[in-house]
C-alpha cells in the first residue's frame, strides 16, 4: 500500500466506525444552552451543604441518562461536600474559576483554574471550595439521580440537619461516610 493511500485510509476509517455507532440518546438534533442559563430548571439555589447554584447544561433527560453536565458557581468558601460514595457514577470537574481541594480515597488535591480531576464511582470523595467564589463543570456519567438530588436540596424550606442531608444523599444513589473536608 502505498504511504499516502494509508494515510487516507487511516484518516477515514475513525469517521466510518464512529458514524457506525447507534445513537443512544434519542436526540436528531443539537442543541445550545446560552451562559448563565440551565437548560430545564434556570437556576437551582442549593440548601444545605453549600450555597451554590446549579445550571445543567446537558441533562440525563437529553442521553437518555448516560450523561449530566453542570455548570457550578460556588458561594460558599470554606464548604464542600461531606465525604460520599457514588456507587453507580463517575464524576469529572473542571475549574473554570476559583479554587479547590478534592479528597479522592486517601489522596488530596488542590485545584486551580484549567485544572481537572475525576472520581472513579465507589471511591469515597469529598470537596471544599478554598477560594471566595469559584466555578466548575460538573460531569456525571451516568448522570443518574444527581438532577433529582440537586432540585430536592434546592427545594428545602430551612437548611437541613447533617441527618436529613445523608437521608436526601441515599434516597439518590449516594452515601455519607464522613464529614465534610476540612481546609485552612
Amino acid at each position: 500500500m502505498k504511504r499516502r493511500d494509508f494515510i487516507q485510509t487511516s484518516l477515514a476509517a475513525p469517521l466510518a466506525t464512529s458514524s457506525s455507532l447507534p445513537n443512544k440518546t434519542g436526540l436528531d438534533k443539537g442543541f445550545k444552552v446560552k451562559a448563565g442559563e440551565g437548560r430545564f430548571y434556570g437556576h437551582i439555589q442549593l440548601k444545605g451543604v453549600n450555597e451554590n447554584i446549579l445550571d445543567v447544561k446537558i441533562s440525563g433527560k437529553d442521553t437518555n441518562g448516560a450523561l449530566a453536565v453542570l455548570e457550578q458557581t460556588s458561594l460558599s468558601p470554606k464548604r464542600g461536600t461531606p465525604l460520599h460514595v457514588h456507587p453507580f457514577q463517575d464524576e469529572q470537574f473542571y475549574v473554570v474559576e476559583g479554587e479547590y481541594v478534592f479528597q479522592v480515597g486517601e489522596d488530596k488535591f488542590r485545584l486551580q483554574v484549567g485544572d481537572s480531576i475525576f472520581l472513579p464511582r465507589n471511591v469515597p470523595h469529598a470537596w471544599t471550595q478554598a477560594s471566595e467564589r469559584g466555578k466548575m463543570i460538573v460531569t456525571f456519567q451516568p448522570a443518574g439521580k444527581m438532577e433529582d438530588f440537586f432540585l430536592a436540596v434546592a427545594g428545602l424550606k430551612t437548611v437541613p440537619t447533617t441527618e436529613e442531608m445523608a437521608r436526601l444523599f441515599a434516597a439518590n444513589d449516594m452515601k455519607v461516610v464522613g464529614p465534610p473536608l476540612k481546609i485552612d
